[in-house]
């Protein structure tokens, strides 16, 4: 889409909000409260989950249209997921190197050609963090394992993208940047935004 519609504009009233409480910090996190009035003009107590990294989200795309995913042990909700590369980067940084660490720390991978294909605010009701996707393509392996940070036991899979694609859509990935990802690959395939070989390949 070259120009906004111009349906999308501000509506009504902002948020207006008193001065902050702080409630937590650690070096990723902190929690803000404050006493606010609604839009609608109503009293409300608030508080504000505020991020210390931007969230870096990498789809990676082989030549034949496969996809790298890594598979990691997740603690909210005391699962396993399956996800494209994904990782932090911090605020001061150029979200793009962020974004070519992530990848090669966790796939060992490097991409010859990056490109930037999707911004997202991940839960604009109650936190500030903003999400970086890049397309990433001309695939090389320099690595023969991923690094990890630490914390991390990471397991990796190349799958057809529209396998990929089809186990997000069922719910059997439910990270929200994966799912976000793929649908976008999907679309750019499907619009004639990618090269016509690629497209093929991921559709097929």
């Amino acid at each position: 889409m070259s120009q906004k519609p111009s349906w999308l504009v501000a509506h009504g009233r902002p948020w207006t909000k008193g001065p902050p409480r702080p409630i937590y910090d650690n070096p990723w996190i902190s929690v803000t409260e404050y006493d606010a009035v609604a839009p609608t003009g109503a009293d409300a107590l608030y508080g504000v989950v505020s991020f210390k990294n931007f969230a870096m989200a990498i789809l990676p795309i082989h030549d034949d249209g496969t996809v790298t995913l890594v598979g990691q042990n997740r603690l909210p909700f005391a699962d396993y997921s399956w996800e494209i590369p994904e990782g932090g980067g911090p605020l001061a940084d150029d979200p793009l190197e962020s974004a070519k660490r992530e990848l090669l720390e966790e796939t060992g991978l490097e991409a010859a050609h990056w490109t930037e294909i999707l911004r997202m605010q991940l839960s604009n009701s109650v936190t500030d963090e903003q999400a970086f996707g890049y397309l990433a393509t001309g695939l090389s392996q320099v690595q023969a394992e991923p690094e990890g940070d630490g914390t991390e036991d990471i397991l990796r899979a190349r799958v057809p993208f529209r396998e990929a694609l089809d186990a997000a859509v069922a719910g059997y990935m439910q990270d929200a940047l994966t799912v976000a990802m793929l649908l976008r690959g999907y679309h750019m395939a499907r619009e004639g935004a990618l090269p016509s070989d690629l497209s093929t390949a991921m559709l097929g």
